[in-house]
């Protein structure tokens, strides 16, 4: 019998453990010989709902705020979190990150998933925010990124000047909390949540689980 699964996952642009968690999942797959058969959706989940467009001063300050460590402590945690992200094969350059709201970012994720461009604008995003100094929460910055990408530039513009798909980010978010996810990377593969960028076997292993449900059904 056929089979099909999708693979839904909540996570932000803004998430370096959503990044490493992306490239988990990809390695998963590239061993996983049903792959074929798999969609894999990006829902929106804002880690910083309340952000500005573009957020100013010191990256490691606020990050150190944020979670009650010192500068120090925080810029030590991000020289890990890079090293991390240099093991899944990402080159990660916080020093020029430009935080800012993502909820622009989420609508044309969606956008993005109509015109069967999703993941290659989910990759742009994130290698943009966490390579290349974009800033994540401006037209300009959304508009470069999401064209280069394979979005028509004048649907996107239309999309930002506009509501659309508002409505679809909050019912992504409002999905989130009826789950209880909390954080993110959150991976809803078949009948199973799986939480945080685990490793690739560990997803592989939910894979093989959730295709042979798929298939009995």
């Amino acid at each position: 019998m056929s089979a099909n699964l999708t693979i839904e996952v909540w996570s932000d642009v803004a998430c370096p453990w959503c990044f490493v968690g992306k490239r988990q999942l990809e390695a998963a797959l590239a061993e996983f010989p049903q792959a074929g058969s798999v969609q894999v959706r990006w829902r929106a989940f804002e880690l910083d709902p309340g952000a500005p467009a573009e957020r100013e001063g010191d990256y490691a300050e606020h990050l150190g705020k944020k979670y009650g460590v010192s500068t120090v402590q925080a810029r030590a945690m991000l020289e890990r979190m890079t090293r991390v992200a240099r093991d899944a094969g990402l080159d990660f350059h916080f020093e020029r990150i430009r935080p800012g709201s993502t909820f622009d970012a989420h609508r044309l994720l969606r956008l993005a998933r109509e015109r069967g461009v999703q993941d290659a604008v989910k990759e742009r995003f994130l290698r943009g925010y966490f390579a290349e100094g974009e800033a994540i929460g401006t037209a300009e910055s959304l508009t470069r990124l999401a064209t280069q990408a394979g979005l028509a530039e004048d649907e996107v513009a239309s999309v930002l000047a506009s509501d659309a798909y508002a409505r679809e980010v909050r019912e992504d978010e409002a999905r989130a909390r009826e789950l209880g996810i909390s954080g993110v990377p959150f991976f809803v593969i078949g009948r199973h949540g799986v939480s945080g960028a685990q490793p690739p076997a560990a997803l592989r292993s939910v894979l093989d689980k959730a295709w042979d449900e798929a298939s009995t059904e």
